[in-house]
This record gives structure tokens, C-alpha cells and sequence, in this order.
């Protein structure tokens, strides 16, 4: 079963965030709060958890994984970026964008798409998720939690403990974060193409 964590969105208590942190590097895969809808996470070189996620979402091997990472210093480890683009990213982070970008060695191959070599990459403005990074020490590999029989992904803590209560290790609960999406816009060719319309607003990127 799932361990459930209520965490305050704006001070998420310490304790609760260690404990977290404790079990997604003891190789847990985590349901949390973002700032466009709830996630599931792992430890970055955690391919048990990562073929979890892909068995929870049934997706493909060209599904598009993302970073999620704290800043762009640690963000700058695992994407190669250009400084225009890097200016574009800057003036809308951190933000409900993700970013798909040519991916450093740093990144393990099986989360690469298999043709492009590249990854997505985000900095979130949510405080969970935040003091989380911070914890860590490192990006959390993610996708967003859309499960393949529902149109929208779910926003309720107490409705992913129930209906993955043995899928995941732990669900972090800081209230409703709503269910739509991040905007994605891919880089990788070096010019923006907004391939999801999302939380954020993709008019900049047109």
C-alpha cells in the first residue's frame, strides 16, 4: 500500500519531504503535486520505477520523459541549449512549460526518445516540488499522471491513493493543482514548435 503524505502547499512540513525523498532514493516511485497537474517520479537511474510508470500509462518507447529539475544550473547538466534558446526558456521559468531539448550524456539512454536523442526537461513553480529538488540533490525523472482510461489526468490526492494504492509507493497530497497539462514545445531543431497546448501560455512560442 501507499504511503500518504498531507503536506501544506506553501510551507510542506520537512519531515514529510525527507521522508519522501528517503523513499524515492530506496528506489519509490511517487505520486506529487505540480504546478500544472500531479506527476509520477523516480530517482533518475531508477529503471524498475521507470518501466512502472510506463506499465501505469501504457506507453510506448517514444514517449517523451521529463526532468524535473530545481534550477537551471541543474537543468544545464542534461540538455544541450543554445543561448537564444536558453533566453526563451529563461523568460518563462519556472513556469508550466516542459521543454524538449538534444539530451547530454548525462542522461541514461532508456529515457531517450530512440530516434532524436532527446528529453524533456522542466522547472516547476510549485513549493512541494521545490523543497522536494531541494532534498534530493538531483533532477526527479517524471510524466505526468494521465492514466489510459481517463480523458484527464487526476488532481486528487486521496483519488490516486485509491486508485494506484499498489501501484506507487507514495502520494503527496497538497490539494487540488488542476488537471491540465504543461505546454511542450520542442527545441531540439533550435526553433520552438509548440507541440501541446497547456498551462502555459504557448502565444510566446508561436
Amino acid at each position: 500500500m501507499a504511503r500518504y503524505f498531507d503536506v501544506h502547499p506553501q510551507d510542506p512540513q520537512p519531515r514529510a519531504i525527507g521522508q519522501v525523498v528517503q523513499m524515492v532514493r530506496s528506489g519509490g516511485l511517487i505520486a506529487y503535486p505540480t504546478d500544472s497537474c500531479y506527476a509520477l517520479g523516480a530517482q533518475l537511474g531508477n529503471k524498475e520505477a521507470l518501466d512502472r510508470i510506463r506499465a501505469i500509462r501504457q506507453l510506448d518507447d517514444k514517449h517523451h520523459f521529463t526532468l524535473v529539475c530545481k534550477d537551471f544550473a541543474q537543468l544545464g547538466q542534461f540538455v544541450m541549449i543554445d543561448n537564444d534558446v536558453f533566453r526563451s526558456i529563461k523568460a518563462v521559468t519556472p513556469g508550466s512549460y516542459t521543454f524538449i531539448l538534444p539530451a547530454t550524456k548525462e542522461v541514461p539512454k532508456r529515457l531517450l526518445h530512440p530516434k532524436k536523442k532527446t528529453v524533456g526537461v522542466r522547472i516547476p513553480d510549485n513549493k512541494v516540488v521545490q523543497a522536494l529538488l531541494a532534498e534530493l540533490g538531483e533532477p526527479l525523472l517524471s510524466s505526468t499522471l494521465l492514466l489510459p482510461d481517463q480523458d484527464e489526468p487526476l488532481t486528487q490526492g486521496w483519488e490516486i491513493k485509491e486508485r494506484l494504492d499498489h501501484e506507487v509507493d507514495a502520494v503527496l497530497d497538497s490539494g487540488d493543482c488542476g488537471a491540465e497539462p504543461t505546454t511542450v514545445v520542442d527545441f531540439s531543431s533550435g526553433v520552438a514548435d509548440v507541440v501541446r497546448r497547456g498551462t502555459g501560455d504557448p502565444s510566446r512560442f508561436e
